[in-house]
């Protein structure tokens, strides 16, 4: 297992950073938050998602970046590298539209983040 228990709930307290690319080789990166890990994998919710959705279906290699709410004080980061994969239908959309944090929301599909790496970043 690449993700602690406690990086876990470091990863579910926090917002993450995603990053893709698109066809020209162009980044993109937005803000998530609640997400939920299992094992190793990111779970993201997706009501807005769209840019990122036709990234990762040209190209699954993502980056996410996560840091503590301190981090003026003493900063703690990490990398999480891995593949994506947007489910729009079946047991991992129904799962993410379940969730608590989604009530009230138009749930379109749930991103599944493979971690295969993480780096720690220090300051």
């Amino acid at each position: 297992m690449l993700i602690s228990s406690s990086l876990k709930k470091f990863i579910e307290s926090n917002a993450l950073g995603l990053a893709t690319v698109n066809k020209s080789g162009k980044p993109h990166n937005i803000a998530i938050t609640y997400v939920q890990v299992i094992n190793d994998q990111i779970i993201i919710s997706n009501a807005h998602i769209k840019e990122s959705i036709k990234n990762i279906n040209y190209n699954n290699n993502v980056s996410l970046v996560i840091w503590n709410p301190e981090w003026k004080k003493s900063c703690v980061g990490f990398e999480l590298i891995g593949k994506a994969k947007n489910y729009t239908d079946g047991k991992w959309l129904n799962y993410v539209k379940e969730l608590p944090e989604n009530e009230g929301y138009n749930i379109k599909s749930a991103i599944f983040v493979n971690i295969k790496k993480i780096k720690r970043l220090l300051s």
